[in-house]
């Protein structure tokens, strides 16, 4: 079994490790600041990138309020809707931008944000993470079917040529992957708001001052 198989299979088993911060172990009281990041670094442990020293920190919960990406904490305490917002931030900020971000986290946020009646931020994490957990075997199937992909690229070169050519194969698919998903979000996200300006104007000729 060459290096580049057992790197998968490593990296396959860190997948399996991921594990979702679960709706019952987030705390249904308002927390302090530090009682937050505390909380954050451990339940996001098994996803921090090996460079991170913190999940997240003081100075950038802060400029999620600042920027009104978060909404702002009730007398210095964060409810556990706020760890929800927070949570879906995390994983959102590796590949969107904050603006990105914003958008997709304010019509739910205006909603449901601290809901007292029918359906709750709570309710609809806790349908994030089942569906969620259910689209990580799919995406265990599609990297090895990457992967058996790249392994038949270039066998006409030689053996180191073919490994380090296939290892590069292999990682443009997974970045294509990214990419084109990538451009869907922000697609979607400039779509609706085309959408939303439609009605905007469409309710400005229709009732003009």
């Amino acid at each position: 079994m060459d290096n580049s198989r057992n790197r998968l299979n490593d990296i396959l088993h860190q997948l399996a490790e991921i594990d979702y911060v679960h709706p019952q172990d987030i705390p249904n009281i308002d927390l302090y600041m530090d009682q937050v990041l505390t909380f954050l670094d451990q339940e996001l442990g098994t996803v921090r990138e090996a460079t991170e020293d913190k999940a997240m920190t003081k100075t950038m919960i802060n400029n999620y309020t600042k920027n009104q990406i978060l909404p702002s904490p009730e007398k210095k305490k964060y409810s556990r809707d706020h760890m929800l917002n927070l949570i879906f931030i995390y994983y959102l900020k590796n590949f969107l931008s904050m603006k990105d971000i914003k958008k997709i986290l304010d019509p739910i946020n205006d909603r449901y944000f601290g809901a007292d009646e029918g359906l709750g931020f709570f309710d609809i994490y806790s349908a994030m993470v089942g569906f969620e957990s259910k689209v990580a075997k799919d995406v265990t199937k599609d990297i090895i079917k990457k992967y058996n992909i790249s392994k038949q690229a270039f066998l006409e070169q030689d053996d180191e040529s073919r490994i380090e050519l296939q290892e590069f194969t292999f990682i443009c698919e997974l970045a294509f992957d990214v990419f084109v998903k990538k451009m869907m979000i922000e697609q979607f996200i400039a779509g609706r708001e085309e959408k939303q300006d439609g009605k905007g104007k469409k309710g400005t000729e229709e009732n003009p001052k």
